[in-house]
């Protein structure tokens, strides 16, 4: 019998049990769905997560009280050490000089913006900065100027609005000296940032900046720890910059040569890291339970296959009595059993691309399709289907043509 012939009767066998057939692919299906789909995500937050950071600078790293990423308890001693303060920020900035660009940071989430009868939803960031923000997160002016070392040396009640805050209380009106109130305060608009869009769901354009000097005026300055951001001047001088901005941090807080830092250095790369450690363990889950679900539907195969032989003994008795050989017989139930977990990977793999994308979507993350897992998901229903697949094809291969005719 020719090859194309046995995948005919291959088929036909499969589609004249369709209800059987099917459930065995679903079983199949859901075990690649698992992986396929943690994975798809996954890829694509890596690609906006780097792409992400990429806009803050290949040559910066981060000065904070906390790590970026942190698993351990909320009462360690992350949470026990000094709070960063804004005159340690200031100083370091001063010890840094012209050697790096330093941005120091302050925040406060959910407020409200008001201008006239108009005002944005309770939930706009107002960051208290200075003169160097816009270059540490690599936004462009859209219209105005950018916050000048004056304005935080004399703490001006000035501020840079972004772009989503523009559209919601300014609309086609001409913002720039404009007078808005940011939870009981007034500020004059300077400047308006260029929208940047979204990141992981997140809209980056819905915050207003204000010097960080009278951002301490209006919020206090207890119990604030400032966020640093450092800027070598080349990617060249990055390692460099990081190590004497480690011994400025030292030397502005006054640790001794034996103690250990009590502050955090972390980098784009750094960030990117602990990213990829946090996938590849979730990988790694995903695929334990997908390889518990795949070796449950590979019994499924196997016991519909066994089942097959029975229900077809005397068909295999005609066939063999009329000149199939033993392989004929063999290879016609592998191709079964194979056909099947093919199919239930197939289906996996455009389930699962599909909802990862759709959650990827969702959180305003890059679309992707993961070419090597989809392949390797094929590549393993593939060997599903001839390891569960080839006892009850050895079976059918073996039975007496005598024997099987005389089955009822």
């Amino acid at each position: 019998m020719i090859f194309w012939e046995i995948l005919r009767l291959a088929f036909g066998a499969l589609s004249s049990n369709k209800l059987r057939s099917s459930l065995t692919v679903l079983g199949i299906a859901v075990g690649v769905f698992s992986v396929i789909g943690v994975m798809t995500f996954i890829t694509g937050m890596r690609a906006s997560i780097e792409s992400g950071l990429t806009l803050l600078g290949s040559n910066s790293f981060q000065i904070n009280k906390f790590p970026a990423i942190n698993f351990s308890n909320p009462h360690d001693r992350f949470r026990n050490r000094r709070d960063i303060t804004y005159p340690e920020a200031d100083r370091f900035k001063e010890l840094m000089g012209d050697s790096a660009r330093v941005c120091l940071q302050l925040r406060r989430g959910g407020l409200r913006v008001s201008f006239k009868d108009r005002r944005t939803n309770p939930n706009v960031a107002l960051i208290g900065t200075d003169e160097n923000y816009m270059t540490a997160r690599a936004f462009d002016i859209a219209v105005g100027r950018n916050l000048s070392s004056d304005d935080v040396a004399l703490g001006r009640p000035v501020c840079v609005v972004g772009a989503d805050v523009v559209a919601r209380i300014f609309g086609r009106d001409n913002a720039i000296g404009q007078l808005v109130r940011i939870d009981g305060q007034n500020y004059t608009v300077i400047c308006l940032f260029a929208a940047r869009g979204s990141s992981l769901g997140q809209s980056q354009d819905n915050f207003v900046v204000t010097p960080i000097t009278r951002w301490l005026m209006v919020y206090g300055r207890a119990r604030r720890s400032v966020s640093i951001n450092v800027q070598s001047l080349t990617q060249l001088e990055l390692e460099k910059t990081q190590e004497k901005a480690i011994g400025a941090m030292r030397l502005t807080r006054g640790l001794e040569p034996e103690k250990l830092n009590d502050f955090e250095v972390f980098s784009n790369e750094s960030l990117i890291e602990a990213f990829n450690k946090i996938a590849s363990v979730v990988a790694i889950g995903a695929f334990v339970i997908s390889a518990i679900a795949l070796v449950a539907a590979g019994v499924g195969v196997m016991n519909i296959m066994l089942v097959s032989v029975t229900e077809r003994t005397k068909e295999i008795g005609v066939r063999k009595s009329i000149g199939a050989k033993k392989h004929n017989i063999l290879l016609q139930f592998l191709i079964e059993a194979v056909a099947l977990s093919l199919i239930g990977g197939l289906a996996g793999v455009t389930i699962g691309v599909a909802g990862g994308n759709a959650v990827a979507l969702y959180m305003n993350t890059a679309v992707t399709f993961p070419w090597g897992w989809a392949a390797t998901g094929l590549l393993v229903c593939g060997g599903i289907g001839v390891i569960f697949g080839l006892y009850p094809a050895w079976k059918a291969a073996s039975l007496d043509p005598i024997e099987a005719l005389r089955y009822e």
